[in-house]
């Protein structure tokens, strides 16, 4: 259920009970854990420990704080043990200025070469940083199109977690957003998404409240879950499971969820209708893991269920807020389907949502927004920008599709008891024209779904 991405099993605090700190971890629902090493000595002991426990999977590299006598050799040597079968990542590596236990130039050159190596070796890094968010940010910057990163333990800002999350990387919590005065790092959790999001103990170090004082260890590590369920207002499932498929996602670990065809967020029952476009939105993931909040969706035009599949799923749609017919693609691609179970969710009193790109009625060469009446309840409709250029540039459509995209919503005020024009929180997206041109120009609701 849960998966402690960093947690330094190797200190000698843990030689007399490694075997009762690793039963309790399996007790509280610790399905694996990962040990970055900090030197060469303990990236063997890593490696023991990988090999000797079947669910610890390790990472190897130098902290800034150990690379004082950085050489060639000792890369050589990380190089060599990021061989071995269970080592999934580079790391611990990074930046830190707080100590001065290693010349900055000198932590600058392992840290470079360290990531080099994660590259060549199609690895992600464990990242430490501490007082270095200028150096570490333009570091990184540099790797961009190449790196996938855990930024561990991290507490630089929310506009770096926001860059980082761009870049592809992982913001990676520990038992500091528990503490009393951590606020800011709180701020921060409620303000990224948790698709981009890893837990961690970093054991022995950082326990959390209310723990503070004592050792650390991965048991805890659902203390720090049970934090970001608080701050999402989730249940803590949900942490567990999206974390985790996050870590498969980047480490490898564990194994892919078996696809999705319905799947709750909230109160609200999603159908994953299909994978299939029109469009191919510059923020969209359908071809890539097309994966949300831990649920895999991702599914071929062969794997697409028939109406039936979705009606057993839903079963009394009053225990839904709505009913949504959604998923990573267009849904109006399967209109006779989207109308079927439609049809059955209204029949038994429920509440329907169609959430579109507004195509339907290119993609069915008709109009099909009569044929919402008595079954969708509401349409949710990319706008993404007033702008019609920018808009064909994010949709990456024809710049035609922007006319059609608005005819479609203001056909469906004829049928539908409430049309929304949406966008997503982009920078370069002017949101208060979007608002402007969705309720003034267009007449109809307007709403913002963040990226982040």
């Amino acid at each position: 259920m849960f998966i402690d991405t960093h947690c330094h099993l190797f200190f000698p605090n843990f030689e007399t009970d490694l075997d009762e700190v690793i039963d309790r971890a399996k007790n509280n629902g610790i399905d694996y854990i990962i040990v970055p090493a900090t030197d060469i000595a303990t990236a063997y002991k890593v490696t023991e420990l990988a090999s000797k426990y079947d669910f610890i999977y390790g990472a190897v590299g130098v902290h800034p704080q150990d690379c004082k006598n950085w050489d060639d050799s000792i890369l050589k040597v990380i190089d060599e043990l990021s061989n071995e079968k269970k080592i999934v990542a580079i790391g611990e590596i990074g930046l830190d200025y707080y100590y001065d236990y290693s010349p900055k130039e000198t932590q600058k050159i392992a840290f470079k070469q360290q990531l080099d190596l994660a590259i060549s070796k199609d690895l992600p890094a464990i990242i430490h940083n501490r007082d270095a968010d200028i150096d570490m940010m333009n570091t990184i910057r540099l790797y961009h199109s190449n790196l996938k990163a855990q930024f561990h333990c991290f507490n630089g800002s929310l506009q770096d977690a926001k860059e980082l999350i761009e870049m592809g990387h992982y913001i990676s919590f520990t038992g500091n957003i528990t503490f009393k005065k951590a606020d800011a790092l709180r701020s921060i959790v409620s303000s990224i998404d948790i698709n981009n999001i890893l837990i961690e103990t970093d054991s022995p170090f950082m326990t959390p409240e209310p723990n503070r004082g004592k050792r650390n260890e991965p048991a805890n590590v659902k203390i720090v879950a049970n934090q970001i369920a608080s701050i999402k207002s989730i249940p803590v499932e949900d942490v567990g499971r999206i974390t985790s498929f996050n870590a498969f996602k980047l480490f490898g670990i564990g194994a892919k969820n078996e696809t999705c065809f319905v799947y709750q967020l909230g109160n609200s029952l999603y159908i994953n209708v299909t994978n299939r476009c029109n469009a191919n939105c510059v923020f969209c993931d359908r071809k890539g893991e097309a994966s949300l909040h831990g649920y895999n969706l991702k599914m071929n035009k062969q794997q697409e269920p028939a109406a039936g599949v979705y009606i057993k799923a839903i079963g009394d749609p009053k225990a839904y807020d709505e009913i949504v017919f959604c998923g990573y693609g267009e849904p109006t691609i399967r209109w006779n389907i989207v109308k079927e179970v439609a049809a059955y969710v209204k029949q038994n009193g429920g509440k329907t949502r169609i959430n579109t790109n507004g195509h339907g009625n290119v993609v069915n060469k008709r109009d099909i927004t009569p044929e919402f009446s008595g079954i969708i309840d509401s349409v949710s409709i990319s706008l993404n920008s007033p702008d019609i250029g920018q808009y064909a540039e994010l949709m990456r459509v024809n710049k035609e599709m922007f006319n059609e995209m608005i005819a479609f919503a203001r056909k469906a005020k004829a049928y539908v008891n409430n049309v929304v024009l949406t966008v997503v929180s982009l920078d370069s997206v002017e949101i208060e024209k979007a608002r402007e041109f969705a309720e003034n120009v267009v007449g109809v609701n307007f709403r913002v779904r963040k990226l982040f």
